[in-house]
């Protein structure tokens, strides 16, 4: 089995890889910066469940320390890259939009320029929904433009899928970019809705939702987008001999080995309908705090995921309804224990 790098294993979502490849026996290279945007105790809690596995070796440094990463990737000569490890959120993007900046930019260049250097056989990075920006013509699809990102957030993860195009075309390295939307499950992220919206919901406290509940999002549960990047793992891009050699499917580029996947639920869910299955699970009603649409964000998101389908055979397909009722009961556990 292929050995394989993944940024950002004390996160959410690569903590979820991570413990995925983990048990399918490959061997997982983890990187992390452990930084304080969310609960530290959380991310070293992650940690610690991988370490318990033989095949995983952490290892802890930022991305914008290129020596140290450039010195891990050359002990441990990874087939694989999968680049996870990001400032997030959207909101924090109208705060501290440096963050962005060095983590995001200097950050994902730096991963690279490693990946160039080994000469990896995959290059798989996280891009965003947030790409899509101010489009309006749903289900959005990867040939759509996005020239109009409404935040720094989503600016950052343009231009790296940009960086990314570039260093395939220029150095022949297969690389994949992966637009996530709205991710949740075990395991998250306090600053995420659901994560949110379940503590307020069981303390009794108010929970603030935006454009007074008129929003949609294609909630994807996090154990369908891991199995989704792991079968991406195994279809790297191959620069195509000529532009009509690609499918009218595939968002292939025609002058590297390079193309931007989708990966959602391909539906849509009310935001309000989200809040009430909360409810249900956890047995008390909400103390809606109805509030205006907030700068940066989007009414409603809706992925086209035919080319995840066509590459892969696959396709997430968790109901919201049990992905809730799968993190409620990992909150109330992990919160009591």
């Amino acid at each position: 089995m292929p050995k394989v790098l993944i940024t950002g294993t004390a996160g959410f979502i690569g903590f979820h890889l991570a413990k995925l490849l983990l048990a399918e026996g490959f061997s997982v290279v983890g990187y992390d910066g452990l930084t304080d945007y969310y609960d530290v105790e959380l991310k070293r809690r992650r940690h610690k469940m991988l370490d318990e596995h033989s095949g995983f070796t952490p290892h802890i440094g930022m991305l914008e320390d290129f020596d140290r990463l450039h010195s891990l990737c050359q002990a441990e000569q990874p087939d694989v890259i999968v680049h996870l490890a990001a400032q997030a959120g959207v909101r924090f993007s109208l705060e501290n939009p440096r963050a962005y900046l060095d983590s995001n930019l200097v950050g994902t260049f730096n991963v690279m320029e490693c990946a160039r250097e080994l000469g990896v056989d995959h290059l798989l990075m996280a891009s965003t929904s947030s790409v899509y920006g101010a489009n309006t013509d749903m289900p959005f699809g990867e040939d759509q433009k996005v020239d109009t990102p409404l935040t720094f957030y989503a600016a950052t993860k343009k231009a790296n899928e940009s960086m990314a195009h570039s260093y395939a075309h220029l150095w022949d390295l297969p690389t994949t970019m992966f637009r996530f939307f709205t991710v949740y499950g075990q395991w998250g992220r306090p600053d995420m809705a659901l994560f949110k919206f379940t503590k307020g919901i069981l303390e009794g406290t108010p929970i603030d939702i935006y454009n007074n509940g008129e929003m949609k999002r294609d909630f994807t549960y996090v154990e369908d987008l891991v199995r989704a990047i792991r079968l991406l793992i195994d279809h790297p891009p191959q620069r195509p001999k000529q532009a009509a050699d690609i499918a009218d499917w595939d968002s292939l580029s025609p002058v590297a080995p390079y193309r931007v996947v989708n990966i959602g639920n391909s539906d849509t869910v009310r935001l309000m309908d989200f809040v009430e299955a909360i409810e249900e699970e956890c047995g008390k009603k909400a103390i809606k705090n109805l509030m205006p649409m907030q700068t940066g964000d989007v009414p409603a998101t809706w992925a086209d995921a035919t080319l995840l389908k066509q590459l892969t055979g696959y396709q997430p397909q968790t109901n919201v309804r049990e992905g809730i009722k799968r993190f409620v009961a990992w909150y109330r556990e992990y919160y009591t224990a």
